[in-house]
C-alpha cells in the first residue's frame, strides 16, 4: 500500500484513559444504501485501506451521503470516538497570511492530494479503534480516515515536514491544498520540478482532476488569486447576487453565512447589513422590512463591484482608516504603492450592549482595538499609521487613563502604531469608505470646533485633588481625575485643575477652548475683574495667562 512511510509520520489516537469505549447499535439501511455500502467497502479492501476485524473495542456506524452526481459517499460516524480524544492543538497556518503570500504572482499552479488523508497510515495500535459496521462484517481503517477529530492537524504536520524548504518561498499549503507561486515563467518550471521531486520522495500522490498548472488565476482557500491581487470568489458573490429576498429566519442565516466569507471585501459590511441581522433576533417575529430590502440590494451592488485587494509589501507601513456609527465600528487597511492607496482588508463589527453607549472617541478607539485583534499578524509585522482627525493618540497615550481605555492602551502598546491626520484619498474604494464616515463640511472638524473645559478642585484634611471634563463635538467627552501629592488650598487645587485641562487641550492641538469653574474667585482673576493678591495664586494666574495664548 503506497503512501507516507509510517516511520516518518502516522496518525495516533490519544484516547482519554477514563473514556468508556462505545459500540454503536447497528443502523438499518434500505437496499440501495446497502449495495452502496458493500461496493464502497469492497473498494477500500482492494485498496488496502481497511481490513476485517473481530472483537472491536470501539464500533461505529457508517453514514451515506448523496453526491451531486447522484452517487453515494460513505462516511463513518466517529462522534463517540472523537468525544474521547483531546484536541490536537498543532497550529494551522493563518489563512489570510497564506492568501496574501500567494497573490500577485505571474504564474500559479494549484494542486490537491489524491485522497490525501488516506495516504497517512494509522498507528497499528489504534487501527482497531476505527472499526465500523459494514453489511456482512466489521472493518477497521489501516489509513487515516476522513472525520477523525485531529486528522487535519496530522495532515498539516505532514505538509510542514515534507515541504519545510519550500513553504513561504515558492509554495503555500493549507492541509491538502497546495499552490506553487512564481514571479516568472522560467522560474515556475523549476519551482514545480522541486515540488514534484519532494512529493515523489515521500510517495505523495496528487489528484490530476483537481490540479491546474501554469495559470494566472485560480481559487485557493475560498479566494480568487490573480496576478492583480486578491479578488472575491465569483461563485460566492453570485450566490448572493442571484439570491431572492429571504422569507424565513433560516434564509437570513444562510445569507449571513455567505457574507462572512466575503466580509474582507466589503466596506463597513456590518453597519450596512445590520437591518438583516435584526431579523435573527429570537424574540421577534420574522419581518422583512423595506429597510431590510434596501440593505440587501446595497449588499448586492457592493458585491457586483467589490475591490481588488493586494498583498502587503514589507518595506511599507500600513495605513488604517477607522469609522464608528451608532451601531457598528469599521476600518480599512491600505498600503500606498506606486502612488496609489490599495486596500488590503476591510474589518467591521456590531457594537454590543453597553458599547452602543460609548462616547465617539471610545468607539473609534474600539475600532482600532477590534482591527488589531483580528489582524494581529499584520499589526505585529508592520508599522501601523492610524489616519484620523480625532485626538485618539492624545487620549490613549495619557499615563493617567482609567477603566477600559487604560486596558485598551496597554493592549495596543505592543504594536508600533502612529497617528496622523487624514490625508488625501488615492483610491475610489477608500474614498467611498471615508465619505461614509466624514461629517458635512458645515459641521467642521474636531480641531476647528470649540471645546469646553470644566474644572473643579477641592481640598480637605485627607488631601487635595481635582476633576477635569473636556466636552467636544459629536458627544466627545474626556474625563480625568487628579490627586495631588502636595498640600493645596481649594483655590490652588482649582488652579491646578485649570492648568492641567489647558495643558491637555494644548497637547491635543485644539485652538479654541472655553473654560468653566465653580470658583468665583478664580473665574474673576482669570477674567481680570479680581486682583490676585495672594503670591501663590498670582503665580498660578501668570501660568494660566501664558497657556491662554495658545487658544
Amino acid at each position: 500500500m503506497p503512501g507516507i512511510d509510517p516511520d516518518f509520520l502516522c496518525h495516533r489516537l490519544a484516547i482519554d484513559p477514563n473514556a468508556k469505549a462505545v459500540i454503536q447499535k447497528r443502523r438499518k439501511f434500505g437496499e440501495e444504501k446497502r449495495r452502496a455500502i458493500a461496493e464502497e467497502t469492497n473498494k477500500l479492501v482492494l485498496a488496502g485501506h481497511v481490513r476485517e476485524i473481530q472483537y472491536p473495542t470501539w464500533l461505529e456506524n457508517v453514514v451515506m451521503v448523496r453526491k451531486s452526481n447522484g452517487k453515494w459517499r460513505m462516511c463513518t460516524d466517529f462522534t463517540d470516538l472523537n468525544k474521547a480524544c483531546p484536541k490536537d492543538s498543532y497550529p494551522l497556518p493563518n489563512i489570510d497570511c497564506l492568501v496574501d503570500g500567494a497573490s500577485r504572482y505571474e504564474l500559479l499552479s494549484f494542486m490537491d492530494a489524491y485522497s490525501g488523508y488516506n495516504q497517512i497510515r494509522m498507528h497499528p495500535m489504534d487501527e482497531d479503534k476505527t472499526a465500523f459496521i459494514a453489511d456482512q462484517a466489521n472493518f477497521c481503517y489501516r489509513v487515516m480516515p476522513f472525520g477523525l477529530k485531529n486528522a487535519g492537524a496530522t495532515y498539516q504536520r505532514l505538509m510542514d515536514k515534507v515541504l519545510v524548504d519550500q513553504l513561504g518561498q515558492n509554495v503555500e499549503a493549507y492541509v491538502d491544498d497546495m499552490v506553487v507561486k512564481s514571479a516568472s515563467i522560467d522560474r515556475h518550471f523549476g519551482d514545480l520540478q522541486e515540488l514534484f521531486d519532494t512529493i515523489r520522495k515521500f510517495q505523495l500522490k496528487l489528484n490530476p482532476e483537481k490540479c491546474s498548472f501554469g495559470v494566472q488565476a485560480g481559487k485557493f482557500l475560498g479566494f480568487l488569486l490573480t496576478h492583480r491581487g486578491i479578488e472575491a470568489n465569483p461563485d460566492k458573490c453570485s450566490a448572493i447576487i442571484n439570491m431572492r429576498s429571504p422569507s424565513t429566519v433560516k434564509e437570513v442565516q444562510q445569507l449571513a453565512g455567505r457574507m462572512a466569507s466575503l466580509s474582507r471585501f466589503l466596506s463597513r459590511a456590518t453597519d450596512k447589513a445590520l437591518p438583516l441581522f435584526q431579523c435573527l433576533k429570537k424574540n421577534d417575529r420574522f419581518t422583512w422590512t423595506t429597510e431590510c430590502e434596501e440593505a440587501f440590494m446595497e449588499l448586492k451592488r457592493s458585491l457586483s463591484s467589490s475591490p481588488i485587494l493586494t498583498r502587503l509589501r514589507t518595506s511599507l507601513p500600513l495605513l488604517v482608516y477607522i469609522s464608528a456609527s451608532d451601531r457598528a465600528v469599521s476600518s480599512v487597511l491600505v498600503q500606498e504603492q506606486e502612488g496609489s492607496q490599495i486596500p488590503i482588508y476591510f474589518v467591521s463589527r456590531v457594537l454590543q450592549g453597553a458599547e452602543t453607549r460609548y462616547q465617539k472617541i471610545e468607539k473609534l478607539a474600539l475600532a482600532i482595538l477590534v482591527t488589531a485583534r483580528k489582524l494581529r499578524h499584520y499589526f505585529q509585522s508592520y508599522e501601523v499609521v492610524i489616519q484620523t482627525d480625532y485626538p485618539i493618540r492624545q487620549v490613549l497615550q495619557k499615563p493617567y487613563l482609567v477603566g477600559r481605555m487604560m486596558k485598551w492602551s496597554v493592549e495596543l502598546s505592543e504594536f508600533s502604531i502612529k497617528y496622523e491626520l487624514r490625508g488625501a484619498i488615492k483610491a475610489q474604494a477608500l474614498a467611498d469608505f471615508v465619505m461614509e464616515l466624514t461629517p458635512p463640511a458645515e459641521e467642521g472638524t474636531v480641531r476647528e470646533t470649540q471645546w469646553i473645559l470644566s474644572v473643579d478642585g477641592a481640598s480637605n484634611l485627607g488631601g487635595s485633588g481635582a476633576g477635569i471634563v473636556l466636552e467636544g463635538p459629536e458627544g466627545i467627552l474626556l474625563e480625568q481625575s487628579l490627586r495631588f501629592e502636595f498640600r493645596a488650598s481649594n483655590n490652588q487645587a482649582e488652579y491646578e485643575a485649570l492648568l492641567a485641562g489647558m495643558s491637555l487641550a494644548k497637547e491635543m492641538g485644539w485652538t479654541s477652548l472655553s473654560a468653566r469653574s465653580n470658583s468665583q474667585l478664580i473665574t474673576g482673576q482669570v477674567a481680570g475683574t479680581f486682583q490676585a493678591k495672594d503670591p501663590q495664586l498670582a503665580k498660578y494666574l501668570e501660568k494660566v495667562k501664558l497657556l491662554s495664548k495658545n487658544f
